[in-house]
């Protein structure tokens, strides 16, 4: 498979990833979070911008690497 290929892939899958890592991050906060006042808006914060893109960035990564 071309660089430019696997690139394309790395980077669609990488969306999927944020995504993935997004709703995991929002679930994962809103369960275990023992914070009484804002525990929603605390979830929205860690899945966007804290567990998401470590996500994309990790299936990015793996994709990119596993491409043949």
């Amino acid at each position: 498979m071309s660089v430019g290929k696997r690139l394309l892939l790395s980077f669609g899958l990488g969306l999927v990833g944020y995504v993935v890592g997004l709703f995991g991050g929002l679930g994962l906060v809103s369960l275990l979070s023992s914070n009484q006042h804002d525990r929603s808006m605390e979830a929205a914060m860690t899945g966007a911008f804290v567990v998401g893109p470590l996500t994309g960035l990790l299936f990015a990564v793996v994709t990119f690497v596993r491409a043949k």
